[in-house]
């Protein structure tokens, strides 16, 4: 049998018995998975942060973890599980599974259906997703088939066989969607932009150079960089076959609260955003759009916010991704120890972002 850890050990945080038992008292949920206690009188052993009754001080044994009470005979608590992975794991574990299951549907599977899968009435489903994933399950799955449709639309032979086979029961339904999807119709999205318009212009901000860009939606790219023809030649890439127009006198108001952005990233921007990725880029943008300005959250973070906790290097391709700098605010988003880790506008660009907003 594994003896409880001595009065007076000293571990580092949580290691001491004080430090412990101020941890229970305070049902400290930082503390879990760092130690068990179990109580004497009941020879029962619990979490840190259990909502049970608080126990006799003079009752309590911390152990290193479950094997150790398991060893010393002690049985796990009922309440809080702790045999089981912290519940906030267990929750993104089943969310993870949910969006599994709509990415691999044939058909856009039911509320009803998804809420009966994951064991839950349909309104403890839609919090309990909406708090992992930071959308709404209606909003995952539309940005999903969003995502789908803008695949087919690549391979297939035709655009209504494209539109049914992404999961649209109407091609009349989604076209009358299509503007707000795509940010054009269907044919110019397969035809690579071809027909579309989009705005930009080049300037100055205390950076270096930004290049502004829009489409009839919104904002769909915000560049940083050095050299004002190669933010031109990225936007070029994105939009091989979109007709680039330099921005007239009323684009310049955009342009103007874009770089006020840079300079004071904790304001937000009030323009509308044509936001376009897949369905994982999305999750992973929206969950950076939740940060606070002045605060950070590191790529594994972020990963457990959208309910795939081992996807933390997915999460840094998409960061990678981002289309719209500061706006989509990637530069929030450190490694795990608190280190400024790459940056696709430059790691002294995201130092000074984030002094800017107080954070660094």
């Amino acid at each position: 049998m594994t003896a409880p850890m001595a009065p007076g050990a000293d571990e580092g945080d949580f290691g001491g018995q004080d430090q412990r038992w101020g941890a229970v008292v305070r049902r400290d949920a930082r503390a879990d998975g760092r130690f068990v206690y179990a109580v004497t009188s009941t020879g029962v052993f619990c979490r840190p942060s259990c909502g049970a009754r608080l126990p006799r001080r003079d009752n309590v044994l911390f152990f290193e973890g479950l094997n150790q009470a398991l060893a010393a005979g002690f049985r796990p608590c009922r309440r809080c599980r702790p045999d089981l992975p912290p519940l906030a794991q267990r929750q993104a574990a089943l969310i993870a599974e949910v969006c599994r299951t709509i990415e691999e549907a044939d058909e856009p599977p039911s509320l009803e259906g998804l809420a009966a899968s994951a064991g839950l009435s349909r309104f403890h489903f839609q919090r309990l997703f909406k708090t992992v994933t930071g959308v709404t399950p209606k909003a995952y799955l539309s940005a999903h088939r969003h995502d789908r449709v803008r695949r087919e639309l690549k391979v297939a032979a035709t655009v209504t066989e494209a539109i049914y086979d992404a999961g649209y029961n109407s091609n009349g339904r989604f076209y009358a969607m299509s503007s707000a999807i795509l940010g054009m119709t269907p044919t110019d999205y397969r035809d690579g932009g071809r027909g579309q318009t989009i705005r930009f212009a080049v300037g100055d901000c205390s950076l270096g150079a930004i290049l502004v860009a829009a489409s009839g939606v919104g904002v769909c790219a915000i560049l940083l960089g050095d050299d004002p023809d190669g933010l031109i030649a990225d936007l070029e890439g994105r939009f091989p076959e979109a007709r680039l127009v330099g921005a007239d006198a009323g684009f310049e108001d955009w342009v103007a609260r874009v770089v006020g952005l840079v300079e004071q990233p904790a304001q937000g921007l009030d323009l509308p955003l044509d936001i376009r990725g897949t369905a994982f880029q999305q999750r992973v943008w929206q969950a950076l759009r939740t940060i606070v300005p002045g605060t950070t959250a590191s790529y594994t973070d972020i990963a457990r916010m959208i309910g795939h906790a081992g996807a933390a290097r997915a999460v840094a391709r998409a960061c990678a991704a981002n289309p719209l700098a500061v706006a989509i605010p990637c530069h929030r988003v450190v490694r795990q120890d608190g280190g400024l880790s790459g940056y696709r506008w430059g790691v002294a660009r995201k130092r000074a972002l984030l002094a800017r907003e107080g954070g660094g």
